[in-house]
């Protein structure tokens, strides 16, 4: 199966969100970056914070752990891009 890291886009809303509720966590806020196996999402990080979610009925902490070194280097790899379809949630108040 494959990995795919990407980051996420508005298409993405609904995946994010979905897979917060199964981690019973808050969806993660700003950039955010997506761990995909095969067409489906099992990990998710805000670039900025580094709040993640994973699915916890799948053996997703690698996943996690990847995104976490794709996030932080090298110096403004992915810190320093954003496209105008990049997901961009509303941070909680």
């Amino acid at each position: 199966m494959n990995i795919t890291i990407r980051r996420a886009t508005t298409a993405d809303e609904f995946a994010v969100r979905r897979l917060a509720v199964l981690d019973s966590s808050s969806p993660p806020t700003g950039d955010v970056l997506l761990a995909e196996m095969g067409d489906e999402l099992w990990a998710a990080i805000s670039i900025e914070t580094g709040d993640a979610i994973a699915d916890p009925f799948r053996p997703s902490g690698d996943l996690v752990d990847l995104l976490r070194l794709r996030a932080d280097g090298p110096a403004g790899a992915v810190r320093g891009r954003r496209s105008a379809r990049t997901l961009l949630l509303p941070r909680a108040a």
